[in-house]
């Protein structure tokens, strides 16, 4: 029997790297991509673990799993960073950049 390619294999990886890049952007599309790497590589590795003479592109998996794992932890770092701030600061404060020096220069006053 030839060997096949495991199902969404590249796609594993490409979601893995977008999740690691999207955790820059307020960390919502990195958690979102993270999470279907993850999801997908986990489906994927159980049909590898089966029978793993008859599939090809184990590496792709584990490396968009991984990186997927570590998207994930950066985007709710992010996300929970993000939300302090927005909770300490405000949303009038965090637009404004005059209003942010002042705010910063008080705690450092303090």
């Amino acid at each position: 029997m030839e060997k096949q390619t495991l199902p969404n294999s590249t796609l594993i990886l490409v979601m893995g790297i977008l999740s690691i890049l999207g955790c820059c952007f307020y960390g919502v599309p990195g958690l979102i991509c993270g999470i279907v790497a993850i999801v997908l590589g986990s489906k994927a590795t159980k049909l590898y673990q089966s029978a793993p003479e008859d599939y090809l592109g184990y590496g792709n998996v584990k490396a968009g799993k991984i990186m997927g794992i570590i998207g994930v932890v950066l985007s709710l770092i992010y996300l929970l960073f993000f939300l302090w701030a927005l909770s300490y600061f405000g949303w009038e404060v965090l637009s404004n950049p005059e209003l942010m020096q002042e705010r910063l220069q008080e705690m450092q006053q303090v």
